[in-house]
């Protein structure tokens, strides 16, 4: 389910996903959504959202428990993107350095804190955990990059 309010000249979509892959593809592409709806770049905080969804979905996943996607868009703009999952014991490292070479998996947080501005984690009431960054989106989308992005194959419906 997907709710978008306007309060205070803030804009704020938020959504509840299935903990499954699908539900990350879904985050991702409800974010290209509203950001190219309004003309804004989505590059970098599609990426963020599919790196915090596929964490939602991987590592803070519980059955029959879904993730919540928030976006905020706030004046600057700034873009306040929060994932929240319901295992807590699982958050993302305290370090954002890079694994060792031959590692499989471990590179999101370096790149969740390469393209956003400000990022980390807040515990709310048990047993929510919420991985948030925040993303400058001052300018709009170049006019050579387009409004194309490869998500756009899947199929969005805003009541999911």
């Amino acid at each position: 389910m997907a709710t978008l309010s306007h309060v205070n000249q803030e804009i704020s979509l938020v959504a509840t996903l299935p903990s499954t892959p699908r539900g990350a593809r879904a985050a991702r592409a409800l974010t290209v959504a509203q950001l190219a709806e309004r003309k804004l770049p989505f590059e970098d905080a599609a990426q963020v959202v599919a790196e915090l969804a596929a964490n939602a979905v991987t590592h803070g996943r519980v059955r029959g428990r879904d993730f919540r996607l928030v976006l905020r868009l706030a004046a600057g703009p700034t873009l306040r993107i929060e994932v929240s999952d319901t295992r807590r014991e699982f958050g993302p490292p305290p370090t954002c350095g890079l694994p060792d070479a031959g590692a499989e998996s471990g590179r999101g947080p370096a790149l969740v804190s390469a393209l956003a501005a400000r990022w980390g984690t807040d515990h709310g009431p048990a047993p929510w955990k919420t991985v948030w960054a925040e993303i400058d989106v001052a300018g709009p989308i170049s006019p050579d990059r387009g409004f194309h992005d490869p998500v756009d194959q899947y199929s969005v419906k805003h009541g999911v």
